[in-house]
């Protein structure tokens, strides 16, 4: 109902209506406390390898004695394995099984701790790498420890900060996907942001969009690394005068370095990776050296090999597992996010932050899907939101006019979810492209247990996109 309300204002009332959810996002996000928090976060970049890893422990064995203790999915877990006659301790990490996406899935409610009420939580829900909706309940203050470190870690360490404004290229639909004339953005003025639609980054728009930047006098854009690399190729191709960016910073998806070149020459400007998930289990960005540097606040990291749950040593590819800090009410222990990786060397970065660093990051790139005029689009996963009756999708894009999702059915899966899934993809593609859904029995894993949310078929899409 409010969303048909949404699509049928003007533009400008589109953008009074992001300003009203730009409030609520701010006070969620940010407090009286963020600034301190900011400070306390950048004086622990200098902490010692030692130091982080004492902390951290310290850390650890709180919230494993709480979870074991107060938590109804571990509390059974560990009850159970007394009965069996196992003594291990939950004192000790590797002792707890690896969680997967499809337990928590199954009954998310077993996580929450009985001290924590999920009325006064905020219940949220991603899709996550295989195509199906997780649900998750956060408390305020979450929201307020892990924006701090965006704050810090993010904009602080590129000069710019919440006073700043900025672009940003995501995947909400803030514009109908039918619209042909700007605006194709709205300008959320509490948080200071340019919400600009990926959906209709076009060659034919690409002044439109320059000329927002230059009219809002926006500091710096961050958002999907697909958007802003098409949009800096319009600027190059036809030679546009885009304002200089302080920084352009990538956010769900990482960056290729031919993107990275594009955007940088397009808007003057430095180009930043970032890395985390909507579960709040791990973060990690880029300092001005071109290290990714691990959030160790967020959680426990451990790398372990893919074809048994044993580390792998520093500078060897493993599975990124992980154990969340900063939202007790419902921790997650050993979580299996379903990325791989390489920890590196934190020595190595000469920026002389004593975080960890990832050398490098690998499952976490699904394929581009274009749209018929050949605007790249990520996060189409979207579409597969919580209530839909599906065990896991994908999307493949056999041509630029023609989509395939296959859909793993659950239980109550019938036509209308069908439909529902042609809708969403419609609507952000175009209704010219035809949407085929394909009721599979399984869908083909990769050799690390994954599979891609969106696939490519397209014959020489690098001519395309470089």
């Amino acid at each position: 109902m409010l969303k048909d309300i949404y699509w049928g204002l003007p533009g400008a009332l589109q953008s009074v209506a992001a300003s009203f959810r730009g409030r609520q996002l701010q006070s969620r996000r940010y407090g009286p406390e963020t600034e301190e928090l900011v400070s306390a976060a950048l004086e622990r970049d200098s902490w010692s390898e030692e130091r982080w890893k004492a902390w951290q422990e310290e850390r650890l064995a709180r919230l494993l004695h709480h979870a074991a203790t107060n938590v109804p999915y571990y509390r059974d877990h560990w009850a159970e394995r007394r009965r069996r006659g196992d003594k291990a301790s939950p004192e000790i990490l590797q002792n707890w099984p690896l969680l997967g996406k499809q337990q928590l899935r199954e009954k998310p409610e077993a996580f929450v701790a009985d001290s924590a009420d999920v009325r006064r939580m905020f219940d949220s829900e991603t899709s996550g790498t295989t195509g199906t909706p997780l649900r998750l309940w956060q408390p305020r203050r979450t929201f307020v420890e892990w924006y701090a470190l965006f704050e810090a870690r993010i904009r602080r360490w590129n000069g710019v900060s919440l006073r700043d404004r900025w672009a940003h290229t995501g995947g909400q639909r803030v514009t109908p996907i039918a619209r042909r004339r700007p605006p194709f953005w709205v300008w959320n003025g509490p948080m200071r942001q340019l919400y600009m639609s990926i959906y209709h980054i076009v060659p034919a728009a690409g002044e439109a969009y320059i000329r927002a930047l230059r009219k809002y006098r926006i500091d710096y854009i961050f958002g999907y690394a697909s958007a802003m690399h098409a949009l800096a190729r319009i600027v190059l191709d036809q030679g546009l005068q885009a304002p200089a960016m302080k920084v352009a910073v990538s956010n769900a998806e990482p960056f290729f370095q031919f993107q990275r070149d594009a955007i940088a020459r397009a808007f003057q400007c430095p180009v930043r990776d970032t890395y985390g998930q909507a579960e709040i289990v791990c973060g990690a960005s880029e300092c001005p050296e071109g290290t990714l540097h691990l959030w160790p606040e967020v959680g426990m990291t451990e790398w372990l090999a893919d074809d048994a749950d044993v580390p792998v040593e520093r500078g060897r590819t493993g599975r990124i597992i992980c154990t969340a800090f900063l939202n007790p009410d419902m921790p997650l222990i050993r979580y299996v996010g379903g990325d791989r990786g390489i920890l590196g060397d934190v020595a190595a970065c000469s920026c002389g932050r004593g975080l960890p660093a990832i050398r490098s990051l690998e499952g976490r790139t699904a394929d581009l899907v274009l749209t018929p005029d050949g605007s790249p689009v990520g996060g189409l996963d979207t579409v597969f939101h919580v209530g839909l009756p599906i065990r896991e999708a994908q999307i493949v894009q056999e041509t630029l006019h023609r989509i395939r999702i296959n859909a793993v059915p659950a239980d109550g899966f019938g036509t209308e979810h069908e439909r529902d899934l042609i809708d969403g993809i419609q609507a952000r593609l175009g209704k010219e492209v035809e949407v085929v859904v394909d009721r599979v029995a399984s869908i083909p894993r990769t050799p690390a247990g994954k599979f891609r949310v969106q696939v490519s078929l397209l014959p020489d899409r690098g001519q395309v996109l470089s």
